[in-house]
């Protein structure tokens, strides 16, 4: 699986791919800014983890984008699930998680 993921907590961040690397996945980028995110949309990805409050900025644009297109991808927030952006059919992680909670709603969201 090629993953993208979005958060802008760097330790989060690089524990997440260590995470997913060890899981099998290929990380095809990593973006702590939702501009930064919307420039990746170009890679080939197969799923997305997207922390759902980029530094006090909604990742919906991103959500909104990698929805239209099929691809899945699950909400990690520190906010609750009123945290997350609402109208998608994507599992929701609340913060503090590890990374084997975000493997399993990864899977859910493919699934879906």
């Amino acid at each position: 699986m090629r993953l993208l993921v979005v958060e802008d907590a760097v330790l989060l961040a690089m524990e997440l791919e260590a995470g997913h690397v060890e899981a099998g996945a290929i990380v095809v980028g990593r973006a702590a800014e939702l501009g930064e995110a919307m420039a990746m949309l170009d890679l080939q990805i197969d799923a997305a983890v997207l922390d759902a409050n980029l530094n006090g900025e909604s990742v919906e644009p991103l959500a909104a984008a990698l929805h239209a297109r099929g691809t899945p991808f699950v909400f990690a927030t520190g906010y609750g699930e009123r945290g997350a952006p609402e109208g998608y059919d994507a599992p929701i992680v609340r913060k503090p998680y590890n990374v084997h909670q975000i493997v399993r709603a990864l899977a859910e969201a493919k699934g879906r």
